[in-house]
């Protein structure tokens, strides 16, 4: 390719919008356009890394025996309506009509249309275990999209669906998917955890997400630096802290903390640690039947703590949904406003969960249900009843004793581009998709359900590979693999004649190769594929041609090498295979 043929457009600043690197620099760079708020137009360079992903994804998929299909991006609104998804998936589903009144969606995910292809397929337990992958348009109406193509509206996406006769052979399937990921990611050169997570909407019993490694990212992971246990913040189980309850060695005392109404301010106030105080947050349970009071709950976390609210849904009883109760409500159940509530002398009964760490402490400091009061030296049994409903409420933090038993937890930031799901028979159940098995009777298929953000990674990508001058591409995904820039190509027939020669033997050798004739100053030439972030450039100039050589550059090196002209090809060649 030659850069006269191609598109560059690079922009010295980045739109104000854009808030993050890989935001600003694709639209530097060229690689993306806005359209409308969350979608964009992908320009010749961004399409180029696109079908390199898309690339690695399909042969790793096909390695792994999955059968590409291709699914519409509008589906009827019947078969979300079986599976009850109409209702639930919330206000990302886009929902259109027809001319003739009829509902449809715009697919956020193709659960629903896979089970009916199966359902309509799949007869015998002789035709499994299959599983198709399509790489798709995706839209899902974002309340606020932002990062561009890190959290659009419109994106690409590959899913995959597995069928399988029982579970034990479904769980084959998602080790054999587990292990492509595996692959997909280590191909396209990127830094990655696999962590266990949470089946979130999707449903199923396990799952994980596959996370590139980045300060920006929005995704919190914990890992044990010495073995292999790596989960989200949302799945990673917080042990109790403290191994024995001690003895009540202080009595119960109601003192004044005028204006306390945070946990760090009555710590200062009262000159102890927060790990001594206990924070008591007032939830909400919505009646399921009308006409029924609200439901209050109290959750109790050691001050220090963050609430999970995943694992908190997962409870008995806070499962089909849960809110933080308003002032009204909390003044109610517990005859104070905001701040000063705690589970000792309640206006009204609460349902209590206890964090386990909770559990254990003694002497503790919470709220008197008394404005501008705390109590400290609380201490179960004496002072409240013993708990009777102990759950791992709370966010690890670092430093926690690992799940696994062996040394400590570490968090890092990362990315979400992939996740694995064994779904089991949450959608062949609502869709009645069943097979005959050996004996000729009916049983559910079991499925399970991959995805990969095709767009989103070029985002996780960038933010994890780049510097002050632009992006810093994996050779596996960037756009070209090398440019040659001719210094002076219009006025010396020498390097004209040298660019050409290279690139043509780098052409022959199956480089990715872009030779940039368009005769700018070398200062431009350098910004634009810095920004771009080619792998390799080389630098054809009349003065170094009289020495005999050509410069090259790594982007990731600090400075050029000078090569011998007749060791062009292999050096190119050589740097190129050195490229991350």
């Amino acid at each position: 390719m030659r850069a006269s043929q191609f598109h560059i457009s690079t922009l010295k600043e980045a739109p104000a919008e854009a808030e993050i690197a890989s935001h600003q620099l694709m639209t530097r760079a060229g690689m993306i356009r806005k359209l409308a708020g969350g979608i964009y137009n992908y320009m010749p360079l961004g399409l180029r890394v696109i079908r390199k992903v898309e690339g690695i994804i399909r042969d790793e998929m096909q390695r792994a025996g999955a059968l590409e299909l291709l699914m519409p991006l509008v589906q009827p609104a019947e078969l979300w309506q079986e599976t009850g998804r109409w209702e639930l998936y919330g206000p990302e589903l886009l929902r259109i009509k027809d001319r003739h009144g009829r509902d449809f969606v715009l697919q956020p995910t193709s659960e629903e249309v896979i089970t009916d292809i199966a359902r309509n397929e799949i007869h015998s337990w002789r035709q499994l275990p299959k599983n198709f992958f399509h790489i798709q348009t995706k839209f899902r109406d974002e309340r606020r999209p932002r990062f561009g193509v890190m959290r659009g509206r419109e994106f690409t996406m590959k899913d995959a669906y597995s069928f399988d006769r029982d579970e034990a052979s479904a769980q084959k399937s998602y080790d054999v998917m587990y292990s492509a990921y595996m692959r997909i990611f280590e191909r396209m050169g990127l830094t990655f955890r696999a962590v266990a997570a949470d089946t979130g909407s999707i449903g199923g019993s396990r799952s994980h997400e596959f996370q590139v490694i980045a300060d920006t990212g929005e995704d919190l992971l914990v890992y044990n630096p010495d073995t292999q246990y790596a989960a989200n913040i949302e799945l990673a189980e917080a042990p109790c802290l403290i191994a024995e309850r001690a003895a009540a060695a202080q009595p119960l005392t109601k003192v004044s903390t005028p204006g306390a109404g945070k946990c760090d301010a009555v710590a200062e106030m009262l000159k102890l640690p927060l790990s001594q105080q206990v924070k008591t947050l007032a939830i909400a349970v919505e009646p399921e039947t009308a006409g029924q009071p609200v439901e209050i709950w109290a959750l109790l976390l050691r001050a220090d703590h963050d609430l999970n609210e995943i694992k908190a849904g997962k409870i008995e009883g806070l499962k089909r949904g849960f809110r933080f109760a308003t002032d009204d409500e909390i003044v109610a159940h517990f005859g104070c406003r905001p701040g000063f509530i705690g589970p000792i002398g309640t206006a009204k009964p609460v349902r209590t969960i206890v964090d386990r760490t909770v559990a254990n402490m003694n002497d503790f400091v919470c709220g008197a249900n008394e404005a501008d009061f705390h109590y400290t030296g609380a201490n179960w049994g004496r002072d409240l009843p013993e708990p009777t409903l102990v759950a791992d409420l709370r966010n690890v933090v670092a430093g926690d004793p690992s799940p696994d038993g062996n040394g400590s937890l570490a968090i890092q930031r990362g990315i979400e581009v992939g996740h694995v799901f064994y779904l089991g028979t949450k959608y062949s159940s609502a869709l009645k998709a069943t097979y005959l098995d050996e004996t000729g009777k009916p049983a559910l298929l079991e499925m399970g359900c991959y995805g990969i953000g095709v767009t989103r990674l070029l985002g996780a990508a960038i933010e994890q590979n780049h510097d002050a001058k632009g992006i810093m591409w994996p050779r596996a995904l960037a756009p070209f693999e090398v440019v040659i820039c001719p210094v002076g190509w219009g006025k010396s027939e020498a390097v004209r004649d040298e660019a050409t020669r290279l690139y043509e033997q780098l052409q022959a050798q199956g480089v990715d190769v872009l030779l940039d004739d368009r005769d700018e100053r070398p200062g431009v030439m350098f910004a634009d594929w810095e920004l771009i972030g080619v792998p390799v450039r080389v630098t054809v100039g009349d003065r170094s041609l009289k020495d005999g050589v050509i410069e090259l550059q790594g982007r990731r090196d600090s400075a050029s090498a000078k090569v011998e002209v007749a060791r062009g090809l292999e050096e190119t060649l050589a740097k190129l295979a050195a490229a991350v």
